[in-house]
């Protein structure tokens, strides 16, 4: 597969770009250029200028902030088929997070302008934006609810879910998941410290929700189904 047929294919499985043809998918992805980063190399970091957009196309990245006190906050993950950095190249505005490699990262960048012919030539593009700035809204605003409302195993429940993507089990049964990140990391992501969420996940596993190998977890969809809906600790 070429260089411009992954990016389209990339492109395709985003908010931004899924409803274009082929065709457009095609002339969009001629814009991007290939970059790599290092585990733990800085994409972008707050307060940088909003001249480009990342597309993950391999690895893991963190979307975060740090405090002055040097404590962090991280809002998501960012894997193959998510692009970064578009909301401070749709305003250009200065970068509001970190966005920090996790693992080695390959993606594809587009430059600002770039950004700004082709949402010029595809109204479609325009269009998603909107949808995609309210979703983004509404993401954020269902964030901060769950760290603010919820007790850590009911928010533990929801991000194992989330990362199940919907796989299923029989009845007693549970399925393997690899998050591919640490525990500390799944800490970052839920605002709670590491050895809180060692306590979430053994709730967890007292219940049958999970159980826990050193570097795996499988879980039970549906305890963590009855888990994630409770509204109280």
């Amino acid at each position: 597969m070429s260089q411009a047929d992954t990016v389209a294919e990339l492109l395709s499985r985003t908010p931004l770009f899924q409803n274009l043809s082929a065709q457009e998918l095609a002339a969009c992805a001629s814009h991007f250029r290939k970059v790599e980063f290092g585990k733990g190399e800085l994409l972008f970091g707050r307060g940088d200028p909003g001249d480009t957009v990342y597309l993950v196309a391999d690895g893991r990245v963190r979307i975060a902030i740090t405090t002055e006190e040097g404590r962090e906050l991280s809002f998501r993950h960012a894997t193959s088929g998510d692009l970064i950095g578009e909301v401070a190249a749709l305003d250009g505005e200065t970068r509001t997070a970190d966005a920090t490699a996790l693992t080695p990262v390959t993606a594809f960048v587009l430059d600002r302008k770039a950004f700004e012919k082709i949402r010029t030539e595809h109204q479609a593009i325009s269009e998603a934006v909107i949808r995609f700035l309210c979703r983004r809204l509404r993401d954020t605003s269902d964030q901060l609810e769950t760290i603010a409302l919820y007790p850590l195993e009911v928010r533990v429940a929801r991000l194992l879910l989330v990362a199940l993507g919907g796989r299923t089990a029989p009845p007693g049964k549970r399925v393997p998941l690899e998050l591919g990140f640490s525990q500390s990391e799944l800490a970052f992501l839920l605002g709670a410290s590491r050895p809180k969420i060692n306590a979430a996940l053994g709730t967890l596993e007292e219940s049958g929700a999970v159980g826990r190998t050193q570097d795996r977890l499988f879980c039970d969809p549906g305890k963590l189904t009855a888990i994630a809906q409770r509204q109280d600790g």
